[in-house]
């Protein structure tokens, strides 16, 4: 009798503010919503969203950010005035709010409590001076290639 793999998502977040932060939590939950085993590696600024200090605190970046007008109707010199990346990050946890989604900390938290693997990377860690305690419970911290191991044959996808 063949012994059947369940299916494997591995998750890579890159990026840690606010409107990139639901991405990978959105696909991770419904992954293992789907009985999906999930490995997510928070790498670079994505680390700040298991970051106990900073998970509740992103921001959205009102600059150089493409989607901020037909979204919000911010043209970029106006998102570039003091105050903006606030009221955008205001404007949009009251959308995520009435999408019924937790904020990312609860999130996260959920996301764990399904069994999903939370990973930060040692060498993004290293050089944003972050440790293991710096980061939630759950997380543990591997290196890149750790990281390749533990998801060989998995469905990757870069957020």
């Amino acid at each position: 009798m063949s012994e059947t793999k369940n299916r494997k998502l591995a998750l890579i977040a890159s990026k840690g503010s606010l409107d990139m932060a639901y991405p990978p939590l959105i696909l991770a939950n419904a992954a293992r919503m789907s009985g999906i085993d999930v490995d997510i590696f928070f790498t670079f600024w994505g680390l700040d969203i298991i970051t106990k200090k900073k998970m509740n605190k992103l921001s959205v970046a009102t600059v150089g950010n493409p989607n901020m007008h037909p979204f919000f109707h911010i043209p970029t010199l106006i998102g570039a005035l003091p105050g903006m990346s606030a009221m955008a990050s205001w404007m949009m946890r009251k959308e995520i709010d009435k999408l019924d989604f937790p904020p990312v900390g609860e999130f996260m938290q959920i996301i764990a409590d399904t069994g999903a693997k939370i990973y930060g990377c040692k060498m993004s860690m290293d050089m944003m001076k972050l440790t293991k305690e710096d980061l939630m419970d759950e997380a543990e911290v591997l290196g890149a290639m750790e990281f390749m191991d533990i998801t060989e044959g998995a469905q990757v996808l870069f957020v």
